[in-house]
């Protein structure tokens, strides 16, 4: 017993420490850097340094959320973005960023999964249940996660068009966004709603219309001070409608509510909004 009480004792304050570097770590990750090309600099450090405390510490939900967001929104902001950029000059090139995005955004799935099994064991298991009364019960403290883990499976899924089993997994990515839209409809000031919108406009056999009335959600939960789904609607349903009006409308909203802020977010969702302008004879 006494050697047992010692090993706990020399564990316990371990794990503490880890615990608290994991909050430090979380609420620094949520301070808004407005530099681009300082926060690209900045990410490839923290998030290696938030992934080797994960591997710690991970039931820690919120650090768990900050990795799964972090390597997804670096693989769609910075090399994602940069393929598109360059596909019609370097194929080639614009391949080999593909591939990189692709891993990044299975890194940040692979995170989130981790944590929501660790913290609701058999959740994996139960998600893919094909009696939707077998599913798996979302805690509203998982939300954020559940989100992060949909969100870089469908970027995934996107980037793997070529693989069969990866395309099979796309209702699983819609189950999982659907259980955290019912446990938090409004989470991310519309970023959840846009989500599904996006899912279910992916979604073989998807309706447009119940698409374009998730992102009309999404805009209105944030007052229509997020550029990111008046972007997401104009890649999803105008420009697969083949309306370019609506699709030019809906990116000059995206750049009028991005002027109105300095967070990164804004500031990406404006670039990518101006790019899809310049680049409509392309696109239509």
């Amino acid at each position: 017993m006494l050697l047992l009480a010692s090993l706990l004792g020399a564990c316990m304050p371990r794990q503490l420490l880890v615990n608290s570097a994991a909050d430090a770590l979380t609420a620094q990750g949520q301070a808004a850097e407005e530099d681009i090309g300082l926060a690209r600099e900045a990410s490839a450090f923290y998030l290696k340094l938030s992934e080797s405390l994960l591997r710690q510490s991970p039931g820690h939900l919120p650090l768990a959320e900050s990795v799964a967001s972090g390597f997804t929104q670096y693989a769609y902001a910075f090399v994602g973005f940069e393929a598109e950029r360059l596909v019609s000059t370097d194929a080639k090139a614009a391949h080999q960023l593909n591939l990189r995005a692709q891993r990044m955004y299975w890194r940040a799935h692979r995170h989130a999964m981790a944590a929501l099994n660790q913290t609701s064991p058999g959740f994996s298991a139960a998600l893919a249940q094909p009696q939707a009364s077998r599913w798996p019960v979302l805690r509203p403290d998982q939300v954020g996660v559940a989100y992060w883990a949909a969100a870089a499976w469908g970027a995934y899924i996107s980037l793997s068009k070529d693989d069969p089993d990866a395309v099979a997994d796309l209702p699983l990515v819609g189950r999982l966004a659907e259980l955290a839209w019912r446990t938090s409809p409004d989470h991310g000031q519309g970023a959840l709603a846009s989500l599904m919108g996006n899912i279910e406009a992916a979604r073989p056999g998807g309706s447009a219309a119940k698409a374009a009335a998730f992102f009309d959600q999404a805009i209105a939960v944030s007052g229509g001070q997020n550029a990111g789904p008046f972007v997401a609607k104009a890649e999803a349903i105008a420009q697969a409608a083949g309306d370019r009006p609506a699709f030019e409308a809906l990116l000059q909203q995206a750049l009028s509510v991005s002027a109105k802020h300095t967070d990164l977010s804004s500031q990406i969702m404006r670039q990518r909004a101006q790019w899809l302008l310049d680049n409509a004879d392309d696109l239509f």
